[in-house]
């Protein structure tokens, strides 16, 4: 990652963090967004009966299902909230990444793991009410022509249920347990492993090897981090029971999932939020990357 041409931060490179990280967001987003959809749908899924319309047995089998029973749209529903916060929440991650990587000081792979997980906590604080709203949504199997909207959803759910830890911020832990998780190993992991290979001379090799590099960190990420997902899902998600809460916390959700559905139900959606966050990961590090060295020469320091 580039370095900020001074040791503090100030407020030029504030504003060139958050256009690039929040640039970052928005591209892997838009592009990324129904392998999410379908993630979500793996996690919120406790039954197993394949005359089910909505039992999805594959990546495939879940998109080809949802496009024929609720239209092809349905694969980006809940895709306003995490576009109105993606921007944003990128921008915080990048630029947190970078205060707390200061702030613990030299630029030693101990320091990209500390600082991966400030950020990853931090950016979970700030955008897990975004994520009830997209699970809800993404939850709801009616045609996406006539679900709710993203307003209606919201207003729903701080209506019946509130601001709070039963409301519109449950979940909070599940969602720093994954954030903090996956950006502790995915910018330690990257930082870390980009600042001891030779950097080619070609742009498009650089590219090409962060992007790489991204991939491995995002990949590795997802998989130490996805119980905290499914956790969230659950906690977020509708209950099986209507009016009855069933997963409450985030270890008793963990226990739940693993005493009444095995080990393996810990990682279900693994295969789309890989497929999703692994070449997503290595596409945010080239356009942060980029858009952060173009905004540096644009706005040099006097």
């Amino acid at each position: 990652m580039s370095q900020p041409p001074k040791s503090s931060i100030n407020l030029k490179t504030v504003a060139i963090n958050l256009a690039a990280g929040g640039s970052a967001g928005f591209t892997e987003i838009c592009i990324m967004h129904p392998l999410d959809v379908v993630k979500t749908r793996f996690q919120i899924q406790t039954t197993g009966n394949p005359n089910d319309p909505h039992y999805y047995t594959s990546v495939y089998d879940c998109m080809r299902k949802m496009a024929r029973n609720e239209g092809l749209l349905s694969l980006y529903k809940g895709v306003l909230p995490p576009v109105l916060v993606e921007t944003p929440k990128r921008a915080v991650k990048f630029l947190t990444f970078e205060i707390y990587k200061q702030l613990f000081g030299n630029p030693t792979p101990a320091t990209f793991f500390l600082a991966g997980l400030g950020s990853g906590t931090t950016e979970a604080i700030l955008v897990n009410p975004f994520e009830v709203v997209k699970v809800a949504q993404q939850a709801n199997r009616a045609k996406h022509k006539v679900s709710p909207g993203t307003w209606t959803v919201a207003r729903e759910i701080i209506k019946t249920q509130g601001l709070g830890f039963r409301g519109l911020n449950k979940g909070v832990t599940a969602t720093i347990g994954r954030n903090g998780l996956f950006n502790c190993i995915y910018f330690g992991l990257f930082h870390s492993v980009n600042q001891r290979i030779t950097q080619p001379k070609e742009k498009w090799q650089q590219n090409v090897q962060k992007f790489f590099i991204g991939l491995v960190a995002g990949v590795l990420g997802c998989l130490v981090n996805i119980p905290f997902d499914v956790a969230k899902s659950r906690i977020q998600g509708p209950q099986p029971i209507p009016g009855e809460i069933k997963y409450r916390s985030t270890f008793g959700s963990i226990a739940t999932v693993y005493k009444e559905e095995g080990f393996l139900a810990l990682y279900k959606g693994l295969v789309p939020k890989v497929l999703r966050l692994g070449p997503g990961a290595g596409i945010m590090m080239i356009v942060y990357e980029n858009v952060h060295g173009y905004l540096v020469k644009q706005f040099p320091d006097e």
